[in-house]
């Protein structure tokens, strides 16, 4: 049964809309299509009564500018109305790829560009919309989560900025530390994971794989990102292991204490096919040294399964690492801008998430209950149950 299934004779809170800003326009695109598609293959029999006003539609976009100043200073314009609308923002804030001018020099967007125009288009709309969603994959400041000593704890501040200016709630994945959604407990905040959507890659790209006990590991590359790697181990049961980072707490290197060592718990991998999950490859260091020193336990196979691709460092060190045989894919999702590079290395894998997103505001637009969205144990099985029967590969 298809998922829309569940939508039909639902009606939805208010007409919808997206802004799809600059820095996610790709994505958002496609999940734009989707829902064109998802739209007009339902069956809804009320969708020409006036409570269904702009249910089916070629577009769900709304047109926009962000324009600068000058001097850097910048502001936000809807070019039409959002009046009664259930209104989803969507935006990237890691795309460094976007550039403005101030003064003179072409500047480029970082994560806090981002987020202020983020703030200039809430503002715009000017408390109008019907209610405000702001889809954010990768949750802006979401690494300073956690207070520690005298320094600010932005990730927090974030998100009561948004809720304090009407924003009835947020989506991210794969979050950081899904627990800062406390500093606002009374306010929407929802944090999905790209497992079943790793998995699908997976399976559609690597021809060979058995997913057992005998032949498969899930590894965990530090303390923090355990609880992902327990569920999906469990899910496809397997057995499942960690690195924890043994770190020198005498110094403080930009801004956090150096790590000494990466060291291992868990089963024997020798001969198994190991799959690292993680939210997301910043510089890539500890990753390339977790894979490596798996390589030296004699894994078969190393497969790096992370949200986020940010390669902050650039390519080089994974080119070097993959030549060195240390792993064998990266497969990180489309939720953030990728270097464009990235589409030439032949160890990159690409889920997309484009079709789940759409999933996810058709129903949250609807009301309904997301149970059939958010939890993949049902689909990862019975993917896994046809890849198994039919001893092959699955269509991506």
């Amino acid at each position: 049964m298809k998922i829309n299934k569940y939508l039909e004779n639902k009606m939805p809170a208010a007409p919808l809309k997206i802004i799809v800003m600059d820095s996610i326009k790709e994505l958002g695109e496609q999940v734009n299509n989707y829902l064109v598609e998802f739209r007009r293959d339902i069956n809804q029999p009320y969708h020409d009564s006036p409570a269904f006003e702009g249910y089916r539609m070629d577009n769900y976009t709304i047109n926009f500018s962000t324009p600068r100043f000058g001097s850097g200073e910048g502001k936000a314009v809807l070019n039409e109305t959002v009046r009664g609308k259930d209104l989803y923002i969507m935006l990237d804030v890691l795309n460094n790829s976007l550039t403005y001018k101030m003064h003179g020099y072409q500047n480029y967007y970082s994560p806090d560009d981002h987020f202020m125009d983020l703030k200039r288009l809430i503002a715009a709309t000017a408390g109008k919309a019907h209610r405000i969603t702001v889809i954010m994959p990768f949750m802006y400041e979401s690494r300073q989560h956690k207070k520690t000593s005298r320094e600010s704890l932005d990730c927090a501040l974030m998100l009561e900025d948004l809720y304090a200016m009407g924003v009835s709630r947020v989506i991210t994945f794969d979050a950081h530390d899904p627990s800062v959604q406390n500093s606002a407990p009374l306010s929407g905040f929802d944090n999905f994971t790209p497992f079943y959507q790793f998995l699908r890659t997976l399976l559609a790209n690597i021809g060979d794989l058995k997913i057992d006990k005998e032949h498969t590991l899930v590894i965990s590359p530090d303390e923090g990102a355990l609880n992902r790697a327990v569920y999906f181990a469990n899910v496809m049961g397997v057995d499942t292991g960690m690195f924890y980072k043994r770190r020198d707490y005498t110094q403080i290197v930009d801004g956090k204490n150096p790590i000494v060592a990466h060291e291992f718990l868990g089963d024997n991998v020798e001969g198994k096919d190991v799959i690292i999950v993680d939210d997301m490859i910043s510089s890539g260091g500890s990753m390339i040294d977790t894979a490596r020193q798996l390589k030296k336990m004699n894994a078969k196979r190393v497969f790096i399964c992370c949200t986020f691709g940010i390669f902050t460092d650039g390519m080089e060190a994974f080119d070097d690492a993959y030549k060195k045989g240390y792993f064998d894919k990266v497969i990180c999702t489309n939720l953030t801008y990728r270097r464009p590079e990235l589409n030439d290395r032949p160890y990159f894998l690409v889920a997309d998430m484009s079709k789940f997103l759409a999933s996810i505001i058709d129903f949250s637009n609807h009301d309904v209950s997301m149970e059939k969205v958010i939890t993949p144990t049902e689909k990862i099985r019975k993917v896994l149950d046809r890849y198994n029967s039919v001893e092959g590969t699955i269509e991506e």
